[in-house]
């Protein structure tokens, strides 16, 4: 993949390919930006309008438990969702009272056991009758989704189902421990789309211990089939982890990826997530995705909604995952 930016003192000073795909934003989506903030963590910037923690709420299955026990992670996610598995009400309790609350959508989320599924079957019909009866939007984090769970959450109308895609057999075994290759990925997105659940692929960028390792293989299976958005996240090196000292990749690295991304994904959505490296860095980061044409950011950083203005985008904000629109 040829550079597509150089850098000087971590700045950006000359761009080859980023005022086209810039262009090629606005032709293909308009001038509209989002920028989501879910709550799942305190947010708060000068700029962020109108954040409301409680209209979107995580909820995990399963607590704190997972068995793969990631290296990257440690089930260090799942700490501050909500906790299913030590509450005496059910997933549509929760929902129920979250609703009179004030919150409009609940991310079903939780541990997987050892073959990398969250175990959500028992909970499909609380998810339908929170659909039905109380019209909140759902999105989930399904894992590695079988044939069975892909099939009942169609009967759910789920917003979304988030899947991480790898594209390194040594990253699923080393980091997720997971005795498959590259290809159970690929049939996941293949389920997915069979049962027309829409599907919210994203790709952890330095996932293999800061390093870049199949992130192209990974972006190529998605390109084959439908999703509804594409959500590029950075690793974040967690304390209590393995990777607490972990170099993510470099600045060059990730708007690198940042373009090439956007040349290949043309026509959908393409937003920058919730991880990513904490301080400056954060800031060029999120300019970086911006230059390079995407359509929304989780958490921007200080100073990101004004640097959106003045590149002639008008900004929407969201109290939500990537891609939900209320």
């Amino acid at each position: 993949m040829a550079s597509a930016v150089t850098f000087v003192d971590n700045r950006s000073i000359d761009y080859s390919f980023g005022k086209e795909l810039f262009r090629q934003r606005i032709q293909n989506f308009g001038d509209r930006i989002t920028f989501h903030a879910p709550g799942l963590k305190r947010y708060q910037t000068s700029e962020y309008e109108q954040h409301d923690a409680n209209e979107f709420v995580a909820v995990s299955v399963t607590g704190e438990a997972c068995a793969l026990n990631c290296e990257h992670c440690k089930t260090g996610v799942l700490r501050g969702m909500q906790d299913l598995s030590r509450s005496r009400e059910s997933l549509y309790e929760i929902a129920s009272r979250l609703h009179d609350s004030g919150a409009k959508g609940i991310l079903v989320s939780g541990g997987s056991d050892r073959k990398g599924r969250v175990p959500l079957l028992k909970h499909i019909p609380d998810m339908i009758r929170i659909r039905q009866k109380l019209k909140m939007l759902i999105r989930v984090h399904p894992g590695l989704p079988d044939e069975r769970t892909c099939s009942a959450l169609a009967d759910v109308d789920i917003n979304g189902a988030m899947v991480d895609i790898i594209g390194h057999e040594k990253t699923i075994r080393e980091v997720y421990h997971l005795p498959y290759g590259i290809e159970e990925f690929e049939a996941v997105l293949e389920r997915l789309e069979k049962h027309a659940i829409p599907c919210v692929p994203h790709i952890v960028m330095g996932l293999h211990f800061g390093r870049m390792l199949g992130e192209e293989q990974a972006l190529a299976m998605i390109a084959r089939h439908d999703f509804r958005l594409l959500v590029l996240v950075i690793l974040m090196p967690l304390s209590g982890t393995p990777m607490a000292v972990v170099k993510p990749p470099s600045l060059p690295e990730i708007a690198e990826f940042f373009e090439f991304a956007r040349r290949e994904i043309v026509n959908k959505p393409i937003m920058l997530g919730c991880a990513r490296p904490l301080g400056q860095l954060k800031e060029k980061i999120d300019r970086a995705a911006i230059d390079a044409g995407f359509n929304g950011i989780a958490y921007p950083a200080e100073g990101i909604v004004r640097y959106a203005r003045n590149k002639g985008l008008q900004p929407d904000f969201v109290n939500s995952c990537c891609g939900v629109t209320w």
